[in-house]
């Protein structure tokens, strides 16, 4: 079984024990949260029913708060003269997938 949850304007397939990086969310490590469902996904049958999708439960455990990568976002005109170099640390959270009931 598996569900597709959002979180952060971004939509993500997770099943039990999976760990994924999210965007930043207001918990400290070890807190428990609740992520909303989209969609469910068991023994083959889609359940993509909005209030069907609303009952089924998606509890995470924060498991740190961190800072990504360094993205460089690079601006430049050709034959201007001109360009810029910016760099970009998002604040990302790491869960682990508890439950899916």
């Amino acid at each position: 079984m598996y569900a597709i949850v959002k979180t952060g304007g971004k939509q993500y397939k997770v099943a039990v024990g999976d760990v994924l990086e999210v965007e930043k969310l207001d918990a400290a490590a070890g807190d428990k949260v609740e992520l909303p469902v989209i969609c469910t996904v068991a023994d083959g049958q889609v359940e993509a029913d909005p209030e069907k999708a609303a009952q089924v439960k998606v509890v995470a455990t924060v498991v740190e708060q961190f800072r990504g990568k360094k993205q460089l976002v690079f601006k430049f005109k050709k034959r201007k003269n001109y360009k810029k170099l910016r760099g970009h640390r998002q604040s990302l959270t790491r869960v682990k997938i508890e439950s899916i009931a």
